[in-house]
């Protein structure tokens, strides 16, 4: 236990270290964690853990979708859902037809391996590119569009990703069956988190100590994805349902008796921003150890190439037409914000712990799982290095406080 505590300790060290430094170089943060974990790892420490699907599915994402959520305003999101729906579910598609197609036409690819590795990295999960903006204090619309896109396709992916894990492994047979299991999946998914959230801010409007309320909410997090996960509904979306409850009725509404006290709404809010520090802290620094572990000469190098330039395709081919479909309404976006939807389609937890719950029996699961580490190192450290710079250039501050109509 005392070596446990121990090396927790030491990687809370590292992250305040990291996090030091980045400020004062200017370097995005979640960068400079995964550079660190590579350095740890080259250095031969043993930490004691390492990147699972059960440490990112139950411990690390969690908190990570809640505090996203919790942070989400309503009326924003109601006055942008065109976009955020459009590119979240039809976006999500289409990234990961473009991947499945040129998988098997570019890499020959069976189609069981290629149609997993095409839904799971379908998912953006831009964390570096949400940290940069907290840093530049950017609150625009850009930044409404970037986050909560993300925040509802990791539960469109996540849902996908079940149904073609099904279709692969022939749990089900025969297309109704497979629109039956997404509409539950989904379904189920919000259904429970809603109920969940709800019933926190009831418990939570019995006290007023500030204290109490917090851990209900931290409750609320992880009771609701592992409560949906254990009915065989989406975690995800669960999670995400709870904390858009929690965060609209609880932290912003006037009614005591369903939501946190002022004091309770200003803790919790400095609660959970210092909870996803340190999971994001914890995954950044654990991909950088995985990643220096990894044999990536067994993927081969021209396909780590293509395999990259498809995913960049993808999010190109699910941003600019789609885009395109809204530049005559009211929800037009801009060509600058729709390059930093692009360029920020990060990749990152969600996909590696999809990736690293295939089944041992899947064709090809090692160079799916090396593929996705590729495409996450890639778009965080290449990605999330280059957005400072691509922010700058496109006069992004100057416009920071368009919200949209």
């Amino acid at each position: 236990m005392d070596l446990l505590i121990g090396k927790a300790i030491g990687l809370l060290v590292v992250a305040i270290l990291v996090a030091i430094a980045a400020r004062r170089l200017r370097l995005p943060y979640t960068v400079g964690l995964v550079v660190a974990g590579m350095s740890l790892a080259f250095s031969h420490i043993d930490l004691g853990i390492s990147l699972t699907h059960d440490i990112i599915f139950d411990v690390i994402l969690p908190p990570l979708l809640f505090e996203a959520a919790l942070n989400l305003h309503w009326g924003d999101i109601k006055r942008n859902a065109a976009p955020i729906l459009l590119l979240s579910v039809a976006g999500v598609l289409i990234s990961a037809a473009v991947s499945f197609a040129g998988m098997r036409l570019l890499l020959g690819w069976p189609v069981a391996p290629a149609l997993a590795f095409a839904v799971l990295i379908a998912a953006t999960d831009p964390v570096a590119v949400i940290a940069l903006f907290k840093d530049l204090k950017i609150t625009g619309r850009v930044r409404l569009l970037v986050e909560s896109e993300s925040l509802f396709n990791d539960g469109v992916a996540a849902v996908f990703f079940s149904l073609a894990l099904t279709w692969i492994t022939g749990g089900q047979s025969g297309a109704p069956l497979h629109w039956y299991l997404l509409l539950t999946t989904a379904g189920g998914g919000l259904l429970v988190g809603t109920a969940v959230g709800a019933a926190a801010l009831l418990v939570a409007g019995r006290t007023g100590d500030a204290l109490v309320e917090t851990a209900v909410t931290v409750a609320a997090s992880y009771g609701s994805f592992l409560f949906a996960e254990s009915l065989h509904f989406s975690g995800v979306l669960a999670t995400v349902a709870a904390g858009l409850v929690v965060g609209g009725a609880g932290l912003r509404a006037n009614n005591q008796k369903f939501g946190l006290s002022h004091h309770g709404r200003i803790f919790s809010l400095e609660f959970w921003e210092f909870l996803a520090f340190l999971a994001n802290s914890a995954v950044f620094l654990l991909i950088g150890i995985a990643v220096s572990q990894l044999h990536f000469s067994a993927l081969g190098y021209t396909a780590m190439f293509v395999t990259v330039a498809l995913v960049l395709l993808g999010r190109a081919v699910s941003i600019y037409p789609l885009s395109l479909v809204l530049h005559m309404s009211r929800w037009r976006i801009s060509m600058a914000d729709q390059h930093v939807l692009f360029w920020g389609g990060l990749r990152g937890a969600l996909s590696l712990a999809l990736a690293l719950s295939l089944p041992s029996t899947l064709p090809m699961r090692g160079a799916v799982v090396i593929a996705t580490f590729v495409v996450v190192t890639f778009s965080v450290v290449v990605q999330g290095l280059t957005m400072p710079a691509l922010v700058r250039r496109i006069g992004l501050l100057a416009n920071e406080n368009r919200i949209g109509t």
